[in-house]
């Protein structure tokens, strides 16, 4: 399987690359990045990873289309996450995170409608809180759990109309938990919010694990909860740990 990857430098697209050039049933990964990124010597042992820098994430330039036309999936993690809101405006804030993953899976969709080969699985990292009815806003993250809800809806109805072309799943992970970080106060922090908010917790081995498994062994539904990613995640880490 070829997988891209959209986004190259952030926290979660890290270790999803990781795990991606360590599984066997991938065998190369395309990572999408805004800047330059690179891997720790020894990294990449098989030469699975190819760099690439996208100026544009709504109009793109023909050597990122003819690795999409090729590619088998796409795992979308690009997005400003809420404790990065106030450093962008409203409009940057939903340009990056829903314009950008619209745009992609519909160019993906009209470049497979050309070239039509395998069934492509596009996988859209939003968030627990993202809600698709704008009259269900929940108590914290109002706006922005709105902008993503509309994110997933047309996500998911782009993959609908393909005919097939493209599947479609939304992840929607509550906080993403690194188990090896040893500051004290972001634990204290998220663990602060999420007791407070009723907010679940996943580790980023386990939602990068979850996220792989389904783009390589096929997509469970067209939602997947954080308890989703969790089961999966923990299953999929188990079975490498094994092998």
């Amino acid at each position: 399987m070829k997988l891209l990857v959209a986004g190259s430098t952030g926290f979660l697209a890290t270790e999803l690359i990781r795990q991606a050039i360590a599984h066997p049933g991938v065998t190369s990964v395309i990572a999408l990045g805004r800047r330059e990124a690179s891997l720790p010597a020894g990294a990449d042992p098989a030469g699975k990873l190819k760099l690439l820098i996208c100026k544009d994430f709504e109009a793109y330039s023909d050597d990122i289309k003819s690795e999409m036309a090729t590619a088998d999936a796409c795992i979308w993690t690009i997005a400003i996450t809420p404790g990065k809101l106030r450093s962008v405006t409203w409009e940057e804030a939903c340009k990056i995170s829903r314009d950008y993953a619209v745009a992609a899976i519909e160019a993906i969709s009209q470049i497979r409608r050309d070239n039509p080969t395998s069934k492509f699985r596009f996988i859209y990292t939003s968030g627990h809180t993202a809600t698709r009815d704008p009259s269900k806003k929940p108590l914290i993250l109002r706006d922005y759990s709105v902008m993503r809800g509309e994110a997933e809806t047309l996500i998911l109805k782009c993959a609908q109309e393909s005919n097939g072309i493209v599947e479609a799943c939304v992840a929607k992970p509550g906080l993403i938990e690194d188990p090896k970080d040893p500051r004290f106060w972001t634990k204290t922090a998220k663990n602060y919010g999420r007791m407070l908010f009723g907010i679940p917790k996943v580790s980023v081995q386990e939602i990068a694990a979850a996220l792989i498994d389904q783009t390589v062994n096929g997509i469970d539904k067209d939602t997947l909860e954080n308890e989703d990613l969790v089961r999966i995640g923990a299953k999929a880490l188990a079975a490498q740990a094994s092998s």
